[in-house]
């Protein structure tokens, strides 16, 4: 039962983790005046890297606090 309990734990946690960071991409980029879903299209590599850097540190801020 523990092993259940613990599975149904950290699914709920990667769920949260996830929304936090679909929430921080949106804040992101309804705060930069810039289309990037548009830019990705055109494969903007330096786009791509913003969004990545963005990304990693939104998910190293959401790691520690749902750990």
């Amino acid at each position: 039962m523990n092993i259940l309990t613990n599975l149904g734990i950290s699914f709920l946690f990667g769920l949260v983790g996830i929304i936090i960071m679909v929430l921080g991409y949106w804040v992101f980029d309804k705060v930069i005046p810039a289309d990037f879903n548009k830019e990705l299209e055109k494969n903007n590599i330096a786009v791509a890297i913003v969004i990545a850097g963005m990304l990693i540190g939104i998910a190293i801020i959401v790691s520690k606090v749902v750990a």
